[in-house]
């Protein structure tokens, strides 16, 4: 069974992957697995992607895709598999589709957790930090037990990081939308996109996840 997972930043992507792994029996791979792999053993890919992200300028997409491959060769994959971080554009998804042909495999489902753009604002944008020593709190999901002192320390002064602000957050979430509409459009047209609703209890979304699986 090979899997894809897609989500906007917040959707909770991460934790209902690593319960698809640990529940199906299959191997996750995120694009930054896969770079950091093909960097240590110094393949002529990685060291190519290396020269790249040391300049910090992002890796160009045929060096992406000869990653994705080489990893997608390896023996570990053959119970299926769970990309993460990867088809980014439509030219990546694309080639995805030519080199699993090539392997001799194919996607079998693109799982989409949807949340409103709304919810997501308020769960990126809900974190701010205590001045003073550091600790990290969330409006929402981690409060300070005493309003307006921090737990660690006692402080009083609070701050946001500017890439938690909501203005920040709106425009990312609105690049991320951007970027991901033509590949969940080009997944759908397939007829292998499954769109999660993802703005409820993290448990009843993954029984609307292992319902779709079982179920392919």
């Amino acid at each position: 069974m090979n899997l894809l997972i897609m989500g906007l930043p917040g959707a909770g992507k991460g934790t209902q992957a690593e319960r698809i792994v640990t529940t199906f029996n299959i191997l996750q791979i995120s694009t930054g697995d896969m770079f950091r792999l093909a960097i240590k053993k110094q393949t002529k890919l990685g060291l190519e992607a290396k020269t790249f992200i040391d300049k910090g300028e992002l890796v160009p997409d045929e060096v992406s895709n000869g990653i994705v491959k080489e990893r997608l060769a390896k023996r570990d994959v053959t119970k299926g598999f769970l990309l993460d971080g990867f088809p980014r554009t439509i030219k990546q998804a694309k080639a995805l589709d030519t080199m699993l042909n090539e392997l001799q495999k194919k996607i079998d489902a693109v799982i989409n957790i949807n949340v409103k753009p709304e919810v997501l604002i308020k769960r990126l944008a809900g974190r701010f930090i205590c001045r003073n020593c550091g600790a990290t709190y969330h409006k929402l999901n981690n409060p300070p037990k005493v309003k307006g002192l921090c737990d660690r320390c006692g402080g009083d002064n609070f701050y946001q990081r500017d890439d938690d602000k909501p203005e920040t957050v709106k425009n990312r979430l609105n690049i991320n939308i951007k970027q991901s509409q033509p590949i969940l459009d080009y997944y759908k047209k397939q007829g292998l996109l499954y769109d999660i609703d993802g703005n409820c209890d993290i448990n009843l979304i993954f029984t609307d996840i292992k319902a779709i699986i079982k179920n392919i």
